[in-house]
């Protein structure tokens, strides 16, 4: 169901920044008086799933979703149609308007798209307002994954600061690191204030694991203080069911060992994988014991009720007006960070190229249950990644049409139009590859 729930979710999502794009190419051709032939979302090689025409447009919906388009009279792009380059020039035409009417044609997806955003986290906050774990509150330290203790860190470390700089949100530690390359963390151990260095080879090691599976386990999470795991539900297939363990059960110990953090009774199964363990819950007051033997994956097989809300969380609401501009901020502060996010790609490219996602990752960051708030989250956050990378100098792209209109008007010279469709195709060819690149490494995920 949760699979489902995400798809959906995506659809939803691509559909509406697709159909904004697109309608910001409309709307600038329409204000300037530019022929405007199709107008599809998604994209039709040989059929449609739907369309009709009004007047000279014509609206549909393609059966691939790579995107969408508008195909724009005296143009070339996606459609190739270089017939109608070889008519006269009309004056409803794209190639005889002035350049600058021909740049904001090509911007005005970007354009709308990055608008959009503003609009969603304007929207967001006035309706929400904001909700974070500050990193002060995760009192119990955390639990890392190995790049983190091959540094040093240990369970029960509480952080504090990147070189000295005081962390405000849990969950801004990781992009900070990836992102503005900090030397150091400074972290409170037995209550000592400690500071470790971050090597050179952090981001690489990060960026490795990340592109391995969707199923590995959070690099860094708030350490909860549990001695005893109450169980919510099985797994079709559980060890601890078959042995005649039942929901509500408290676990208590495993052989005789007891846990004070959640990490903790994970640890107690990893060192039991494949052997027989003793299992003690409590069940109505009573004290029960169980005996099986656990699988190579050291799981019992449950659904675990972790206590909500173990954490104080930040809370600030805003009002119509100071939405507006704590919008725009967010908006601008998203943006950065994914101009970042692209220049650590080109950075590690050896190893980064392994971490661009397809249409499955994008889906897999939806959560498996329906959330507006999230799903809108994350449409803004996709209609600023839609708009950086449409933006891109490659052919094909609007930016790469942007960039032969720029050598346009400062070489007051137009690119030929043999030039420009052998672009067009290179272009193409490079977003397929990529494309492509992108579904290999989705695959590769899943069965990681």
């Amino acid at each position: 169901m949760d699979i489902l729930i995400k798809i959906t979710q995506f659809i939803l999502s691509l559909s509406i920044l697709v159909l904004f794009h697109e309608f910001g190419h409309f709307l600038f051709a329409k204000l300037f008086k530019t022929r405007v032939e199709k107008f599809y979302m998604f994209f039709n090689p040989w059929f449609s799933l739907f369309k009709f025409k009004k007047g000279e447009t014509e609206y549909g919906i393609g059966w691939l979703p790579l995107g969408g388009y508008v195909k724009i009279a005296g143009m070339i792009d996606e459609s190739m149609d270089t017939a109608q380059m070889k008519q006269p020039v009309q004056p409803w035409e794209f190639r005889a308007k002035p350049a600058w009417q021909r740049l904001l044609i090509m911007l005005g997806g970007v354009l709308v798209n990055v608008l959009l955003a503003f609009a969603i986290y304007i929207g967001i906050l006035f309706t929400w307002g904001e909700t974070y774990l500050p990193a002060k509150n995760v009192t119990y330290g955390v639990v890392c994954d190995s790049v983190f203790r091959e540094m040093g860190m240990q369970k029960g470390d509480r952080i504090v600061s990147l070189d000295y700089r005081e962390v405000e949100r849990f969950s801004d530690i990781i992009p900070d690191i990836l992102l503005n390359y900090p030397k150091t963390i400074q972290v409170v151990r037995d209550g000592e204030e400690i500071s470790l260095d971050i090597p050179d080879t952090f981001v690489k090691s990060l960026l490795e694991l990340s592109s391995k599976s969707y199923k590995l386990s959070p690099l860094l999470t708030p350490r909860l203080p549990v001695s005893r795991v109450k169980i919510n539900a099985f797994a079709d297939y559980s060890v601890a069911y078959d042995a005649g363990m039942r929901e509500g059960d408290e676990i208590l110990s495993v052989n005789g060992k007891e846990f004070q953090f959640y990490d903790e009774f994970t640890d107690i199964l990893a060192e039991n994988k494949g052997k027989s363990v003793e299992a003690k819950v409590l069940r109505n007051g009573d004290t029960l014991s169980f005996h099986f033997t656990l699988g190579n994956d050291g799981m019992f097989g449950i659904n675990p009720l972790l206590p909500a809300n173990m954490f104080e969380l930040a809370t600030r609401k805003y009002g119509f007006m100071e939405a507006i501009p704590a919008g725009i901020r967010m908006g601008i502060s998203q943006l950065g960070v994914y101009v970042k996010q692209l220049k650590l790609l080109f950075a590690q490219g050896g190893v980064a190229y392994k971490s661009v996602g397809g249409m499955v990752s994008i889906a897999n960051i939806f959560p498996g249950v329906w959330s507006w708030e999230s799903f809108w989250n994350l449409t803004a956050l996709i209609s600023i990644m839609l708009a950086v990378v449409n933006v891109l100098p490659v052919p094909a792209l609007d930016g790469g049409h942007v960039l032969f209109l720029l050598y346009e008007v400062i070489t007051r010279r137009k690119p030929g139009e043999k030039f420009m469709e052998h672009a067009q195709i290179v272009g193409m060819c490079l977003i397929f590859g990529l494309f492509i690149l992108a579904t290999v490494n989705d695959v590769m995920k899943f069965f990681g």
